[in-house]
C-alpha cells in the first residue's frame, strides 16, 4: 500500500509510494519502544509485569502479573519474537514520550497509542504512521540515536536466551528480521503484521558509503 526509500544521511525521500498515508503500522511501532527504553533506562532496570501486561494478546512472552525481568532481556523479546507483554513492561513508564520522541524527530504524521502497535484510538486518533514517517524513525534508531550502537546490538542478534529474576523460567528468543541473512549490508529491521495493518516492514541497509 505504501513505500518509502530514504536516503538516511540527508534524510531526502528518494523513492515514495503513498508515503504521506496514514496507516496503521503494527509491530514496527516496537522500534520506537526499543530506542525509548535504551534512551531512558537503564539495562539492569527490574521491570515488574502488571495486570495489562500479563493480558497482552499474542504473540506474547507469556508474563505473568509480579514476574520481574531485567530491562535489557526484555528488549531481545520486544525485538526479536515481537513479544507484545514485553512491549507493555517496557514502555509503561515511557509511553508519553512515544509521541514527544516521534515529533522531535521531524514525525509530522504519527500517532502512537501502543506501545506493540496492536490497533487502538484514543482522543488523539487511530494508531498509525506513514512510511515516510517509520523511514524518519528508523534512521533516527540506527544512525542518530546516542544509543544507535545498542540498538542495533539487539536487533543484530540471531538469538538470545534469559530467564526471569527467580529463575523459575527460561526463554528463548529468535530473531525473525530475515533480510540480514538475505541481504548485504542489511543492519537492522523489523517485521510487523495485524489484520488491520497486513505486513508491515522497516529495515536499514549500508552499502558501498550509502545508508538507505
Amino acid at each position: 500500500k505504501s513505500a518509502v526509500l530514504m536516503d538516511a544521511d540527508s534524510g531526502r525521500v528518494l523513492y515514495g509510494k503513498e508515503e504521506e498515508q496514514f496507516l496503521a503500522n503494527a509491530s514496527t511501532t516496537k522500534i520506537m519502544t526499543c530506542i525509548l527504553a535504551l534512551e531512558n533506562g537503564q539495562e539492569q532496570t527490574v521491570a515488574t509485569a502488571s495486570a495489562k501486561a500479563a493480558a497482552a494478546p499474542k504473540v506474547h512472552l507469556g508474563v505473568r502479573e509480579g514476574e520481574q525481568f531485567l530491562l535489557g532481556d526484555l528488549l531481545y523479546s520486544l525485538m526479536l519474537e515481537s513479544h507484545n507483554d514485553a512491549a507493555v513492561m517496557i514502555v509503561e513508564e515511557f509511553a508519553s514520550l512515544m509521541n514527544e520522541k516521534a515529533a522531535a524527530i521531524g514525525c509530522t504524521d504519527t500517532h502512537f497509542v501502543t506501545p506493540n502497535g496492536l490497533d487502538a484510538s484514543d482522543a488523539g486518533g487511530d494508531h498509525h504512521t506513514t512510511a515516510a514517517d517509520l523511514a524518519r524513525i528508523m534512521r533516527y534508531c540506527v544512525w542518530i540515536s546516542p544509543k544507535a550502537a545498542q540498538f542495533l546490538a539487539v536487533t543484530q542478534t540471531r538469538s538470545y536466551t534469559f530467564w526471569d529474576l527467580e529463575k523459575k523460567n527460561m526463554f528463548n528468543c529468535y530473531n525473525h528480521n530475515a533480510l540480514p541473512d538475505q541481504m548485504d549490508g542489511a543492519v537492522s529491521g523489523k517485521t510487523g503484521f495485524t489484520a488491520k495493518a497486513g505486513y508491515c516492514y522497516t529495515g536499514a541497509l549500508e552499502r558501498d558509503g550509502k545508508r538507505l
